[in-house]
């Protein structure tokens, strides 16, 4: 495991598509996955230990910004044969066990994260309706993969922020944890 931070957001870069499998044998592009609002694409993976301690909070805030009119969905990036921890049949078992009530994809070519400039796990890409990129933070603030709870997460104030206004908050702390997975 090697610790990663997001870089900045680069406000305002657009979405790009993909045509990536489900955890229920569907196919999905970013069309299917656009909200209303907003969306959330988030890459994530079965195993660090940063995704797991925030997962239960994070499906909870996708829940909520279900009805802000945000779609979220989830991608895994990471290489299978050397991290079989996030295998396919592994995914179904993560999304099942917590509750996934949106798309869990796998990009097993790993296009789709370098089309996004992902690093880590977890990554989030907060965009407005107009698919520009508003949103590049982190969930919450954590000490010893513990999250510190003072209220609502940072990403879940900045998702309702850009489905009221289009706009994210210009102050964003880093999400961090560790590094995509990439082919040797």
């Amino acid at each position: 495991m090697v610790l990663t931070k997001t870089p900045i957001c680069n406000f305002g870069e657009k979405t790009h598509d993909f045509y990536l499998k489900g955890i229920d044998d569907k196919f999905y592009n970013l069309k299917n996955c656009q909200g209303e609002n907003g969306t959330l694409i988030m890459f994530i993976c079965n195993h660090c230990p940063y995704v797991k301690a925030i997962i239960k909070d994070l499906v909870n805030d996708v829940n909520i910004l279900k009805k802000d009119g945000i779609k979220t969905v989830a991608i895994m990036s990471n290489d299978t044969k050397n991290y079989p921890e996030d295998s396919f049949d592994k995914m179904k078992e993560f999304s099942k066990t917590n509750k996934f009530t949106f798309p869990y994809l796998i990009d097993a070519t790993q296009e789709v994260a370098k089309k996004y400039g992902a690093v880590c796990t977890p990554d989030f890409f907060g965009f407005n309706k107009k698919s520009e990129l508003q949103y590049r933070g982190r969930l919450m603030e954590m000490k010893d993969l513990k999250p510190i709870i003072k209220g609502d997460s940072e990403l879940k104030i900045a998702m309702k922020m850009i489905s009221k206004t289009q706009n994210g908050p210009k102050k964003q702390i880093p999400s961090m944890g560790c590094n995509i997975k990439w082919f040797k």
